[in-house]
């Protein structure tokens, strides 16, 4: 059973920054393609960032490129996502999820999410 378990998520003035963390298990994780998405209040889903360890491949939504770095740490089965220079419209629940972008968007396997709030 794939499991998915975030964590990191706080309070944090505008220009700071957090990095989350998200531990996987059921699955084979070091060869999975895996993504962070996050709701703000009243709005839709949205992609932020996937990775694909295995080619060493990251992609980033416009908004946070240049400021958010994913990561995996393979051995622990353990996603990351280090949000710097943070405004106040980053605040969303984040979520991490198996998959590339579509999966992570429109599939079944998510976390529960850890709740950013960028607030001064």
């Amino acid at each position: 059973e794939v499991h998915l378990v975030e964590s990191g998520g706080g309070l944090v003035k505008p220009g700071g920054s957090l990095r989350l963390s998200c531990a996987a298990s059921g699955f084979t994780f070091s060869t999975s393609p895996m993504s962070w998405v996050r709701q703000a209040p009243g709005k839709e889903l949205e992609w932020v960032s996937t990775i694909v360890s295995y080619t060493n491949t990251t992609t980033y939504a416009e908004p946070v490129k240049g400021r958010f770095t994913i990561s995996t740490d393979n051995a622990k089965s353990t996603l990351y996502l280090q949000m710097n220079t943070l405004k106040s419209e980053d605040t969303a629940v984040y979520y991490c999820a198996k998959g590339g972008l579509a999966s992570a968007l429109y599939g079944s396997y998510r976390g529960q999410g850890t709740q950013v709030t960028v607030s001064s």
